[in-house]
């Protein structure tokens, strides 16, 4: 029941205040990101917004609104509005509402309401993908157009719900092993387990698409390898770089019976086609010029596949959407550690790839042992004054990377690398010129996009012996790049409050530690500027996370004189 004394506050306007200082915090926390996101974080009030988009992934892992209200009832200090009570209602149970069912092989998009048939059949994005009325209650869509309906009704918002069922792709017998090559028992945790049977569910129609959401460390790829071993049947995997093709390709020899001639590469340096075929994203994308076609789309055509994985699923291009409406009779599961997306296409990941099926809070598996502990530390710094003239007159890009950049951010990687002696310490930057200073001026190993891809593959071999203890990376390392070594993290420049992006960079480093260690990620920012107003957003991601995010001065880390 409301109470003064609970955390919360929701509001008309579909916005939760929850106070981060409260006892019942980390419970409220937990709750509220099963059904909404996260807004704002600083200090003392944190802003969640209930979103229809968020109502509907939570109707899709199985919460409904009378679970929502009773929540937000027992966490709030007031009564839940009356308007937010029936918004909820009424958002949620649109899921489901409409669906899209097949009948002797005709592909049906039905409802039980034949005011709302009416009304969406008339919309002209929704009417130019159907050819034929059946009753008031249904009507044939066009085979080709299974995904492009879906994308035009969650934009008037109504979710569909895809029932129509998929091919059974060919069949690829294998098993998953009991040990790892290195000898190691192996099996899938609990929530690993629980993420294939959420996607899977048996094989029913109500499976077979959608979206895991894990932090990196916590074996997606476990999971995704576990999907395959329920569905035996070719499947195409999908990933960020050739880097994390191998990845892809190594874990699937150590854990499964299959073989290396079960398993292709299909990427800029190899074309390969398997019963298991790897393939990157940039190749699937390419074409020589905006007008050609892309070359290789067709891949998604070929062969048997029964499963596409989607890897990094935030990341998904624009052009990847388009072959996915293409190709919805397959099944389909994205892998991602947040489904919040800089472009804003969250909708079209819902509708293409599958609305979320299941997550789980990052500070539980931690608590867990299944992700190290980590702490996040922000340390601000000055611009030094000869810079600050340009920062003012500078243009809104220009300024971000001034203040990125500032040469006074080495001072404070010097202070961290002294407190950091013997640990494994990645440096991570946006800008080329800024790594390459801080690899010259530190005498360290440095790798960027125009790395070879055999020196990548060597140096993260020595960074994860111990051999070398120090690597600076651009961006390249944000996905997929098994680090496990690394247990502190600096980040000096970062992409415009890219939510995602931190959650890659702080992924790199909760791998657990064999000794039980902590983690450290520290983003060194520029005080009073861009740096400083991005790495607010960015910030957010740590938060919801529930990660305890500090904000600290230079002065704290100089040396005592």
């Amino acid at each position: 029941m409301p109470h003064m004394q609970n955390p919360l506050i929701v509001q008309s306007d579909r916005s939760v205040l929850l106070e981060a200082d409260h006892p019942q915090y980390e419970d409220a926390r937990d709750v509220l990101a099963r059904f909404a996101e996260l807004e704002k974080s600083p200090e003392h009030i944190h802003t969640y917004r209930i979103s229809p988009l968020s109502l509907w992934n939570a109707a899709a892992s199985g919460l409904d609104a009378e679970t929502i209200l009773v929540t937000l009832n027992r966490l709030s200090k007031y009564e839940v509005p009356q308007n937010i009570s029936r918004e909820i209602t009424e958002f949620i149970t649109r899921y489901g509402q409409i669906r899209l069912i097949k009948r002797d092989d005709k592909l049906i998009l039905e409802t039980d309401d034949p005011v709302l048939m009416a009304e969406v059949s008339g919309l002209p994005s929704v009417n130019k993908f159907l050819i034929g009325k059946i009753d008031e209650r249904s009507v044939f869509v066009g085979d080709r157009f299974r995904g492009h309906i879906k994308q035009a009704l969650i934009k008037v918002g109504f979710p569909v719900e895809d029932l129509a069922g998929y091919v059974t792709g060919t069949p690829l017998a294998f098993q998953l092993r009991e040990s790892t090559q290195d000898g190691l028992p192996f099996s899938l945790r609990d929530y690993q387990s629980d993420s294939v049977r959420a996607f899977h569910m048996n094989g029913a129609l109500r499976g077979g698409n959608g979206v895991i959401v894990l932090p990196c460390g916590a074996g997606k790829t476990v999971v995704a390898i576990g999907a395959m071993a329920a569905l035996q049947c070719q499947t195409l995997i999908l990933s960020a770089n050739t880097v994390a093709l191998r990845q892809w390709r190594d874990e699937l020899l150590d854990k499964t019976t299959l073989t290396s001639d079960d398993i292709g590469e299909y990427s800029g340096v190899v074309k390969e086609i398997k019963p298991v075929t790897l393939a990157t994203y940039q190749i699937l994308t390419y074409r020589k010029s905006k007008t050609d076609e892309f070359k290789h789309f067709d891949l998604f055509n070929r062969e048997g596949w029964g499963l596409i994985i989607y890897d990094e699923v935030h990341l998904l291009p624009a052009p990847v959407f388009r072959f996915t409406s293409e190709i919805q009779a397959r099944r389909r599961l994205g892998l991602t550690a947040t489904l919040i997306r800089e472009d804003g296409r969250e909708s079209d990941v819902f509708s293409l790839i599958g609305p979320k099926r299941y997550d789980m809070p990052w500070k539980l598996l931690e608590r867990q042992g299944w992700i190290a502990e980590a702490y996040c530390r922000e340390i601000r710094i000055d611009l030094p004054e000869e810079r600050r003239m340009p920062y003012a007159v500078a243009n809104r890009r220009e300024k971000f990377r001034i203040a990125s950049e500032n040469d006074r951010k080495a001072d404070m990687i010097r202070l961290l690398l002294a407190q950091h002696p013997t640990d494994q310490i990645l440096i991570i930057g946006q800008y080329l010129k800024q790594i390459k200073e801080v690899a010259a001026i530190f005498n360290l190993p440095l790798i960027t996009g125009s790395t070879p891809l055999q020196t990548r593959i060597e140096l993260y071999a020595k960074f994860r012996s111990g051999e070398i203890k120090r690597l600076v990376v651009s961006k390249v390392a944000n996905f997929a790049i098994d680090l496990p070594d690394a247990n502190v993290a600096i980040q000096i420049s970062g992409t415009f409050g890219s939510r995602q992006e931190e959650a890659q960079r702080l992924g790199r480093i909760l791998r657990p530690k064999v000794d039980g260690s902590s983690a450290i990620f520290y983003s060194i920012i520029t005080r009073n500027t861009l740096d400083q107003d991005y790495a607010v957003n960015r910030q957010l991601f740590l938060t919801e996370q529930g990660y305890q995010y500090t904000i600290h001065d230079i002065s704290e880390y100089m040396p005592a004189e």
